[in-house]
């Protein structure tokens, strides 16, 4: 007897996952693996092996991910320092390139001859989603069901989904729920009443930080110990990457720090509004960025920071394993192993204040900048300094 295809289905427990999971299994004559990457968000495993099992899913996948998240995804990010137009640390862009990575891994051990996302057709997601697809299984076929079904609107989602008798979540104010992207980086919200930008975001929307007139009253302080241009340890005690981002989200959530309200250029053209709570990469980036500052040399420096914004274009338009961004993140690793020691830093109610930076790097010299008279810097030289620019103002 002829073994039944199979499909491998990028799959939350929720609705429109759910719905996608039956569309496959009415429209395709194929087994659907059901695979959820554990990255940091919210899971309910429960839900998600009844809502699959309730559709007759036997093979039901859930693959911790938290570590190598951190370690080889948002680490290198960090190091980059990247952030797009300006504000977005791109918490969601650098989640889809592993779950696509992962996803082809499954499919191949399981001879899957095809995968699923639910990413919408208007959104970034489908993109870095289906160019990680392709680096690692180019010649596995992709359903995009966003793109090819006949439902075109949230209410035929949800007319779709009580026929089929499946579960409609509501949010914290019993309607429709917002459009949410959770992981152990960030937590985007989008849709409903964040559409028009001229309404104010709610407060109830959101998940991980509080707003700064609920924060404490005393601030609070952190240190954060870093080697070769990585964090491996807060307050001296060494953590695994994501227990450590874990504390840090914790800690500056408490203290509103990591809340913003943008409106983005998508890739294929569109602008969207959103609202992103990214606290302990805020913390993260800004330790990083003070403890090169004692650590690196200036042209080392100016270079990242040349580069950050194509960098930065490159994850969010879904090209983390292109060849140029492979190229731009040699650049910024360059010298990253000069990058040894800790950042101290002062959190009150959304503020970020770097106290101290403590370094055994001779890059900062304190002789060199005291105002005090001493031989390791010829003032005499500044004069020649500034007449050759003088001459080149005019070129």
């Amino acid at each position: 007897m002829k073994s039944k295809k199979r499909i491998v289905l990028a799959y939350s427990g929720g609705l429109d996952t759910s719905i996608i999971l039956k569309w496959l299994q009415e429209n395709y004559k194929a087994e659907v693996i059901c695979y959820t990457a554990d990255i940091g968000q919210e899971i309910d495993r429960k839900k998600i092996f009844k809502n699959a099992k309730k559709f007759g899913v036997k093979n039901i996948i859930i693959q911790n991910l938290r570590d190598e998240f951190v370690k080889n995804y948002i680490y290198p990010m960090i190091r980059g320092h990247a952030i797009y137009e300006g504000v977005y640390l791109l918490g969601t862009s650098i989640a889809r390139p592993l779950i696509a990575k992962d996803q082809i891994r499954v499919a191949k051990k399981f001879k899957a001859y095809a995968v699923s996302h639910g990413a919408t057709g208007k959104g970034n997601d489908q993109i870095r989603f289906e160019l990680g697809y392709h680096y690692f299984g180019p010649k596995i076929k992709v359903i995009a069901p966003w793109r090819v079904w006949k439902l075109k609107s949230r209410t035929d989602l949800i007319n779709y989904a009580k026929k089929h008798k499946i579960e409609i979540a509501k949010d914290k104010k019993g309607s429709a729920p917002f459009s949410i992207d959770d992981n152990l980086f960030h937590t985007s919200t989008e849709g409903k009443v964040l559409e028009n930008p001229k309404n104010s975001a709610p407060e109830f929307i959101f998940q991980r930080t509080n707003s700064p007139e609920k924060a404490p009253n005393k601030p609070s302080f952190v240190t954060i110990d870093f080697k070769y241009g990585d964090p491996y340890g807060i307050n001296g005690k060494k953590l695994s990457p994501s227990k450590l981002l874990e504390k840090l989200n914790l800690l500056a959530g408490k203290n509103a720090i990591g809340r913003v309200d943008l409106v983005e250029n998508r890739f294929i053209g569109i602008k969207s509004r959103g609202v992103y709570e990214t606290p302990g990469g805020t913390l993260l980036i800004h330790a990083h960025r003070a403890m090169e500052s004692v650590t690196l040399d200036k042209e080392t420096m100016h270079k990242k920071d040349e580069i950050m914004p194509r960098y930065a274009e490159l994850i969010y338009n879904g090209y983390w394993y292109s060849k140029e961004r492979f190229k731009l993140q040699k650049i910024v690793d360059l010298k990253k192993n000069k990058v040894n020691g800790s950042v101290k830093l002062k959190l009150y109610k959304g503020n970020i204040t770097i106290e101290s930076r403590n370094t055994k790097s001779l890059a900062y010299s304190m002789k060199k900048v005291s105002f005090e008279e001493n031989k390791t810097f010829n003032k005499s030289n500044v004069e020649r300094f500034i007449n050759y620019h003088k001459k080149k103002l005019r070129n």
